[in-house]
């Protein structure tokens, strides 16, 4: 049984998050036209003593390479000794098949201290394989004036910052993304207006971006071979961001093993597997091994599959490197701060 705290922020955060969870995951279904559904599935923390999760998911079926919609709540209401009392996030990956149709990440989480104080922490960053100025303008359009109407141009610039400096991966000298927002902790004289800050978001971010790929999808042609192999590049590139620069994704398979692959839901389908290799001589010689490691994991094939044995050998891969060799974190993307439950909790 998946436990909740007695804290009244959390049970409103949580209703946010499970609410913006069922929109995302409506609204992908909406774009297959096969029936594709996905697939629900449920983790516990220790045995949901402190909660858990739930994640709506589906692999290489439909108009997905892989989505995954992940909503979790952990709390520690049982152990006073912990600073952290909950957590509470929706953090969903989608990866559309075709390759005109841009990737999307989106995270908005709430966590509380037990001294009482509570932040929120909302990104949002398009990921295009092959980027469109026209669907670039629209989304950060519609995310910035969010940003602005709710919380102010100051609050927009700062989001719009910390996502340019988090999301930039230094061996490739590029951005993940085209466009990337992450405000970190957050928190005003307002609980009310923060709440709708966080809601304002997801909402505007849900309904853009699957509009966006609800376009290319009723217009784009089938993909040529080119365009399949600038995806399998940029998927390349998602993967190593993720499992060398990401400090939430490392935190989460640092302090358990009880969601591996719903951690490493974020990873596409299918990479290059030679590209992947190829950069472990870009990165600094301390995480040359974890990059050799990941490599490791992966099939010698092309295009190199990342299935969930993959994606389960990945995660013991990466717990394992950085476990032996803690000073690599310092190299993570970080924003101004780093916030307690990427510090000590995970997600």
């Amino acid at each position: 049984m998946r436990t909740t705290s007695s804290s009244a922020a959390a049970a409103t955060a949580i209703a946010l998050i499970e609410d913006l969870q069922r929109q995302l995951t409506v609204r992908l279904e909406g774009l297959a036209d096969d029936g594709t559904r996905l697939t629900r599935v449920e983790w516990l923390r220790d045995g949901g003593r402190h909660g858990g999760g739930v994640r709506y998911e589906v692999k290489d079926r439909g108009p997905f390479n892989g989505a995954s919609v992940n909503m979790s709540h952990v709390h520690y209401d049982d152990d006073d000794k912990r600073p952290l009392r909950s957590a509470t996030a929706l953090s969903s990956i989608i990866h559309p098949a075709h390759p005109r149709a841009p990737s999307l990440h989106l995270h908005i989480s709430w966590t509380e201290l037990r001294s009482g104080i509570g932040s929120w922490r909302i990104m949002a960053d398009l990921n295009p394989s092959l980027p469109d100025e026209a669907d670039t303008e629209r989304f950060a359009t519609d995310v910035i004036t969010t940003f602005v109407e709710r919380a102010g141009t100051a609050v927009a610039e700062d989001a719009i910052r910390q996502g340019e400096r988090y999301f930039f991966i230094p061996a490739l000298n590029r951005h993940r993304g085209v466009f990337h927002t992450y405000l970190e902790s957050h928190r005003s004289d307002d609980a009310d207006a923060d709440l709708a800050l966080a809601r304002q978001v997801g909402e505007v971010v849900i309904a853009t971006y699957a509009d966006i790929v609800g376009g290319v999808l009723r217009t784009a042609t089938a993909p040529t071979d080119a365009e399949r192999q600038a995806q399998l590049a940029y998927h390349t590139a998602y993967l190593f961001q993720v499992l060398t620069l990401d400090r939430g994704t490392t935190s989460g398979l640092l302090v358990h093993d009880e969601n591996d692959l719903g951690i490493l839901g974020s990873l596409p389908g299918r990479i290059d597997r030679a590209l992947l290799a190829s950069w472990a001589s870009l990165v600094p010689p301390v995480q040359k091994p974890l990059v050799e490691a990941i490599v490791g994991c992966l099939k010698d094939e092309q295009p190199c599959p990342v299935d969930t044995d993959a994606r389960a050998a990945l995660a013991r891969a990466v717990r394992t490197f950085y476990r032996a060799h803690p000073e690599a974190l310092d190299l993570q993307a970080r924003g101004d701060i780093v916030p307690p439950t990427v510090q000590n909790h995970g997600r």
